[in-house]
């Protein structure tokens, strides 16, 4: 069976991560999406994590989020590549774009142009504030919207300020949400017959995120702080704890789960202790129970322990490093990690997050190399090969 979005092509004019994290999601669902990008190419094609990689132009980050895709090189500062464009856009279901609001108008290839020429275009804007507000023109990246959103500010323990989360986490919300907003907008156009211009804020994006916080502060007046490694549900016993030789994380959030849990470690004794009666009292006394938690994990090590934990079904977890957890077997039986054959030797690249009984999301092509398919889809979109040379003598390709 096909997949949900087999037939639809996207014009994908995107860079970074935001933009090419949520065209990538409809890639693996069978999107054809044509990057284009310019004769330099997308500018994660120059990160320098690993230079054997970065002086093939196909960096680790890029190839994170990039397959299945088609890569077209443009100058779109040329009148002969905004001419491609238009001629791509009449066959396109959607162009999507993550520039500064404004520019791609400036490029000829906004969304009024464009819209003109197909009345059914989806055209999808990612930017750091949206295209409407006080700050629509303002130049964003994940850590200033990490700084703005809050989420620093709930990051990390008290003593050492606030905290960046591990990886580009507004990006990767940008572009899922973005993802869902372009599927929405096509899924209503199967009704309506209508093209509209998605508009999506990273900063929005990131708020839609941590509404627990939010509403916690708006609606209870409660201000937020940061928890460290505590849970948003406050419990003091869902942290992280340290063992023998590492850490475990507990979540134990019920009476039943706290009896299990002290009967387990071997510290029966402490559900007789006026200051653990319940869950008022542990709180407030939050730091001698963490001693008596961890005066018991200490005799043993963390892998250990949440065997034991699992069996009594307190909810617990080791913490895996991202090169144990990539060969967990769990993983393997579940293809989130999907290996491509490439022009370089198998690839193993992470796919979405969820499987489809029917048509399930999956990496069928290898990242491509800069401009890798122009002349293919210059002749598609009726380009004769000595025009497609002249553009190319001419540097618009």
């Amino acid at each position: 069976m096909s997949k949900p979005f087999a037939g639809v092509r996207i014009l994908d004019f995107t860079r970074y991560l935001a933009g090419p994290y949520g065209t990538y999601q409809l890639a693996l669902l069978g999107a054809d999406v044509l990057k284009i990008e310019s004769r330099d190419g997308d500018e994660t094609r120059s990160q320098l994590i690993s230079k054997e990689w970065a002086d093939r132009k196909m960096p680790p980050g890029f190839l994170a989020v990039n397959g299945n895709k088609r890569s077209i090189t443009l100058d779109l500062r040329r009148p002969e590549a905004v001419e491609v464009v238009k001629r791509l856009v009449a066959k396109a279901d959607v162009v999507w774009e993550n520039f500064r609001p404004g520019v791609m108008d400036k490029l000829g290839v906004g969304y009024e142009a464009l819209s003109s020429i197909n009345s059914r275009l989806i055209y999808c804007a990612v930017s750091g504030f949206g295209h409407t507000g006080p700050e629509r023109t303002t130049a964003a990246f994940d850590g200033k919207l990490q700084a703005m959103s809050g989420i620093m500010s709930i990051t990390g323990e008290p003593a050492g300020g606030p905290m960046r989360a591990g990886f580009a986490i507004c990006d990767t919300i940008g572009g899922i949400t973005a993802a869902l907003a372009v599927a929405s907008a096509l899924y209503q156009r199967t009704h309506t017959g209508w093209g509209q211009f998605v508009d999506v804020a990273m900063l929005d994006a990131a708020l839609a995120f941590i509404p627990g916080p939010v509403s916690e502060y708006t609606v209870a007046g409660i201000e937020q702080r940061q928890i460290g490694n505590g849970s948003v549900s406050r419990k003091p016993t869902a942290s992280r704890f340290q063992a023998r030789d590492g850490y475990i994380v507990l979540a134990v959030l019920t009476e039943k789960q706290f009896v299990n849990l002290m009967r387990t470690i071997g510290r029966p004794e402490a559900l007789d202790d006026p200051r653990f009666k319940d869950w008022a009292a542990r709180t407030d006394n939050v730091a001698a129970l963490r001693e008596v938690i961890e005066g018991a994990l200490a005799t043993d090590d963390p892998k250990t322990w949440e065997t034991r934990l699992t069996a009594a079904d307190v909810p617990c977890a080791c913490i895996w490093k991202i090169e144990e957890i990539v060969e967990h077997p769990q993983l393997e039986s579940r293809d989130v990690l999907q290996t491509v054959d490439s022009r370089y030797g198998p690839m193993r690249l992470v796919g979405a997050g969820f499987r489809l009984a029917h048509g399930s999301p999956s990496i069928d092509r290898e990242p491509p190399t800069l401009g890798e398919h122009t002349d293919e889809i210059l002749a598609e979109a009726g380009y004769a090969p000595a025009e497609i040379e002249r553009l190319r003598r001419d540097a618009v390709i």
